[in-house]
C-alpha cells in the first residue's frame, strides 16, 4: 500500500521552515518538511494547505512545485507531492503537531537530520 502525502518548503526572508517530528511517531527525532497525509477527496494542494495550518498555524500560499518523492520504507510505501510556498506576513509558525519548528538558511538544512527520503531534496534545497 502506498501513503499518499504532501510537504511543503515554506520560504520566508531567505530561510526555510523545517519541524522536529514528536516522539513515539514513525521517524521521532527526525526534522521534515511540514505536511501531510492526503485525505480522502482531498487534493495535495489543499491538503499541504491544511496540514501546514494544523501543524503550524501559518496560511502559505504555493508558488510552484519540486519533483515528488517516492520512497520505500520497507513496511510502506510513500508518495509525496513536494510544494514549493511563501509564508506572507509575519506570523510565527508554532509547534502544534511536533517537537519544534524552526526556519534555517539553506545551506544550514544539511545541520539537521531528515528522514532518507528527503535526502535529495536536502541535498538540492542546501546547494542554492
Amino acid at each position: 500500500m502506498t501513503v499518499h502525502g504532501a510537504i511543503a518548503v515554506v520560504r520566508r526572508g531567505g530561510k526555510i521552515l523545517i519541524a522536529k517530528r514528536p516522539a513515539g511517531k514513525h521517524l521521532a527525532g527526525y526534522w521534515e518538511f511540514p505536511g501531510g497525509a492526503v485525505e480522502p477527496g482531498e487534493t495535495a494542494e489543499e491538503a499541504v494547505k491544511r496540514e501546514l495550518r494544523e501543524e503550524t498555524g501559518l496560511e502559505i500560499e504555493i508558488t510552484g512545485r519540486a519533483d515528488p518523492i517516492d520512497w520505500d520504507y520497507g513496511h510502506k510505501q510513500v508518495h509525496l507531492d513536494v510544494f514549493i510556498c511563501e509564508a506572507p506576513g509575519t506570523d510565527e509558525p508554532r509547534a502544534l503537531g511536533g517537537e519544534e519548528v524552526r526556519w534555517v538558511s539553506p545551506a544550514g538544512l544539511k545541520e539537521h537530520e531528515f528522514p532518507p527520503a528527503n535526502a535529495a531534496l536536502v541535498r538540492s534545497l542546501s546547494a542554492e
